[in-house]
Formats: C-alpha cells, sequence, structure tokens
C-alpha cells in the first residue's frame, strides 16, 4: 500500500490537506504524498503544559503563516517546495492519557520513516517529540537527538508522572545520545543528571559569552540526528509566543548557521517545531516558526537523495 492510499483510511492517521489549507499552500501536484521528499504533522495537543496552556493552536498558526512566505529562499537559491511537501491534517487527539498521544504520534512517524519521508512534527507540546524519536531510533540505529530549548526538560517526573512536557528529553535520552542548545532554566536535579551523564549542554550564557562554541556543536552529533526545536530556545524579543518566555535566548541567525552546519555534515532524518503559543494580533512569531520550517527543509533536502534506512 502506498502513502496515498495509508492516509486516505478513515483511521487516526488521518488525510492529506488541501491547497487552502497545507503548508505554503501549495497545489495538489506539488504537495503530493506519494512524490513528496517532506510530511509535516501537526498535532494540536497541549495536556501536560506546566504554565500557560494554548499550545494546540501553535501547528494551526504556523500553517496559516506559512501561506504568506515567500516560496524562494535567498539564502539557499532555491525553491525547496518543488522537491514535494505534502500537509497531513490534524492528527487526531485523544485524551485518555499522555502516552496514548505519543504513540499515535509514533505509528504516523513509523509510516513515514518506513516510506522514506522526512517527517516535520508541528507542536503542541513538545512532549509529542517523544513518538517521532522513538520512532527514529527504530529506523535508524545510529541517532542522536539535538535539542534547541530553553528547558533541559530533564525531570524524572512532574506532577507524579514521568510523561509530561517536562520529563520529555529524560524520555528521548533512552531511545539515543542528547545534545542540548540554548539551555538556561532548570533544576538542580537537572543539572546534577548532565553532569554525571556528561551530556553535551550549551547553556544559553555560555554561548552568549563564547560564541565560538557554535562551532564545535555539531562534533558531538552522530551521522544520522533528529532535531527537535522548543520555540523557547529563540530570545523572547523575538519569539514572545510561547507558554514559559525565560530571557537571554538565542538569535535568529545563530541558530539558522547551526541548523544549517548540522544538515550538511550530518543526515537528519526528521525534525520538529513545538510551543508555539499564538497572541492574537502578532503573526511576527507565528512567520518566524513558519519561516524556521522552510528554512531548514532548504537546507535538508537541497542536494540530498530520498531518505532510507
Amino acid at each position: 500500500m502506498n502513502l496515498s492510499e495509508l492516509f486516505a483510511e478513515p483511521t487516526e492517521l488521518g488525510r492529506c490537506l488541501g491547497p487552502s489549507q497545507n503548508f505554503l499552500g501549495l497545489s495538489a501536484e506539488e504537495a503530493d504524498l506519494d512524490r513528496a521528499r517532506a510530511v509535516i504533522v501537526p498535532v494540536p495537543y497541549d495536556a501536560t503544559t506546566t504554565f500557560r496552556s494554548g499550545t494546540r493552536e501553535g501547528p494551526r498558526a504556523i500553517l496559516r503563516a506559512s501561506r504568506e512566505l515567500e516560496p524562494y529562499d535567498e539564502e539557499t537559491r532555491t525553491e525547496i517546495y518543488r522537491r514535494g511537501i505534502a500537509t497531513l491534517e490534524e492528527l487526531a487527539v485523544t485524551v485518555a492519557s499522555p502516552r496514548l498521544m505519543v504513540e499515535r504520534v509514533r505509528t504516523v512517524a513509523d509510516a513515514l520513516f518506513a516510506a522514506g519521508r522526512l517527517p516535520v512534527l508541528l507542536g503542541g507540546e513538545h512532549l509529542l517529540s517523544l513518538g517521532m524519536i522513538e520512532a527514529a531510533r527504530a529506523h535508524f540505529p545510529d541517532l542522536t537527538i539535538l535539542q534547541l530549548d530553553a528547558h533541559a526538560d530533564l525531570r524524572s517526573s512532574y506532577q507524579e508522572s514521568p510523561y509530561s512536557n517536562a520529563c520529555v528529553m529524560r524520555l528521548a535520552r533512552a531511545q539515543a545520545p542528547l545534545v542540548q542548545v540554548g539551555i538556561r532554566a532548570l533544576t538542580l536535579e537537572e543539572d546534577q543528571y548532565i553532569a554525571d551523564r556528561r551530556i553535551p549542554c550549551f547553556q544559553a550564557h555560555q554561548l552568549h559569552r563564547e560564541p565560538e562554541l557554535w562551532r564545535g556543536i555539531a562534533k558531538h552529533l552522530s551521522a544520522q540526528v533528529y532535531i527537535t526545536i522548543d520555540l523557547d530556545a529563540f530570545d523572547p524579543s523575538i519569539m514572545p509566543a510561547v507558554g514559559t518566555p525565560e530571557p537571554g535566548g538565542l538569535g535568529w541567525y545563530d541558530v539558522l548557521g547551526l541548523l544549517r552546519e548540522v544538515a550538511k555534515t550530518t543526515s537528519v532524518v526528521g525534525f520538529d517545531v513545538m510551543e508555539l503559543l499564538p497572541i492574537p494580533h502578532q503573526v511576527a512569531p507565528d512567520l518566524l516558526a513558519a519561516r524556521l520550517v522552510y528554512k531548514l527543509l532548504a537546507y535538508i533536502l537541497m542536494d540530498k537523495p530520498r531518505l532510507g534506512c
């Protein structure tokens, strides 16, 4: 069964969105699932957020903003949408348990990885990234997770549950090695956990004081990389639309420079952009998130063949 048949079935996997709703507003041919190199997976779920809720509205806001982007990327001099970018409808949400929601994401990601596609998860809360990472680890044995985030998300449990937004990277690290960038809010327990396990953690204050550290981040990655981006990694001056904005965050061009280097030196098998909490009548953060997705797609798909195990 090909992907279009699989995702046409009336199941929780969902169907493809048309030109009026998909990423970039692409035509049916440009967003055809069977020829697409990348597949956008929007998931409007935020049951375990720890401060302000509302990130369930993030995927729709990113898709809506993407339709205002120029399809030409001036930096890479590409129109990367011509490689094919399909967009699935929002993944059905279950409130039965956070673990069941993670498994639902994993099911979709597993189908896309098996078909050699690049899955792009739009959240929603960061816990959902675990489903993508679990699926990626099953298909790519030499995997490293690159996390851009203000928060370490390495708690052993939060509010009496390990399946929480605050614990997602602790669970993810059981799947693959972890490299953290932009961290500036963590507990003593998390700081000790990082030190004890020698996790490469490039905290925001270090990167601001020693900009040359940016050049060494990619050296800690393996041949295959999954990138997870919590938008609060960016400084609130350019990304205020997150649940827990932390001062002293990362800049736009610093992040792009890192992502381009990672895409150039490794095989990025999938990525996510999480935790957009839209602010009414303030569209700049939505456009930043949409532009970030398109830039990273350009870096990954420029001159590389279709992914495969």
